[in-house]
């Protein structure tokens, strides 16, 4: 039996913790799927089948599926649990470039990458999925787009000394509030690169995320609308963009230690 859970679901790309309780040696029926896939195990063990590769996955190796490969399954260990990645096409390309099929069907999971996947769930967890969940994904499988992919590649490309223009451009928008800066994919393509390059570049240039940047200067807008003596914080989290009050009161504490109750004391 299979149980899906969505972690994480935007036009580009849906992310879903899948536990499959399972217990059967034989092959399962062939599936296919639309996107390109990644999956990595947090739990458990199964095989895998696609053309005439077959994979034990592991927590320590990961598969990649892309649209209409027939994959089939046997769980002769059990059940396990796993993170399923879909990624539309165009995200596809942002990353691997015009690769449609990847040198390897299989990556080893070592350390960096099974961090990598451990701290895209704990941003799911936080509701910043334009953000903070989708730029640890963008690690993620960028990652494993270097390890698959022979040959140079948008996520592969080097941050160079021509992104402190870039970063610019992106704090311009940022900080006026353009329609594209909801999330990371359009803030993206409104400047017209890589979302891999440009959370990268953001890192590099200034030493903070461009989730921690773009949080800084919500944050500091929330400071300027409690010392005008806002009161309704539900309100104020649906304008700032985030996903609900408490998100918006766990970023506040999280730049500045408090609440936003004691910072209205505070500055009033």
């Amino acid at each position: 039996m299979l149980s899906f859970v969505a972690l994480a679901t935007r036009p580009e790309f849906s992310v879903s913790a899948v536990t499959c309780r399972n217990d059967h040696t034989r092959w399962s029926e062939a599936e296919t799927y639309d996107g390109f896939r990644v999956v990595l195990v947090r739990r458990g063990r199964f095989r895998w089948k696609t053309g005439g590769l077959t994979a034990d996955i592991d927590p320590t190796l990961a598969y990649l599926g892309v649209p209409g490969q027939e994959e089939r399954f046997a769980h002769p260990a059990g059940g396990d649990v796993c993170t399923a990645f879909s990624l539309a096409p165009s995200l596809w390309r942002a990353l691997a470039g015009d690769t449609r099929r990847a040198n390897t069907s299989t990556v080893y999971v070592d350390a960096r990458l099974d961090l990598a996947h451990r701290r895209f769930l704990a941003a799911a967890r936080t509701g910043d999925t334009d953000f903070a969940a989708t730029e640890r994904l963008l690690d993620l499988i960028g990652r494993v787009v270097t390890r698959a992919v022979t040959g140079p590649t948008p996520a592969g490309t080097p941050v160079t000394g021509r992104d402190r223009a870039l970063v610019a451009e992106a704090r311009r928008v940022i900080d006026e509030g353009h329609p594209a800066a909801r999330g990371l994919l359009p803030l993206a393509e409104l400047l017209g690169v890589s979302p891999y390059r440009l959370s990268r570049a953001f890192t590099r240039e200034l030493g903070v995320s461009l989730t921690c940047y773009r949080n800084r200067v919500r944050v500091a807008t929330a400071l300027d609308r409690l010392e005008a003596g806002e009161t309704h914080l539900g309100a104020l989290a649906a304008d700032l963009g985030f996903a609900d009050q408490p998100h918006l009161c766990r970023t506040i504490r999280t730049h500045l230690g408090t609440t936003p109750a004691a910072l209205r004391r505070l500055l009033t």
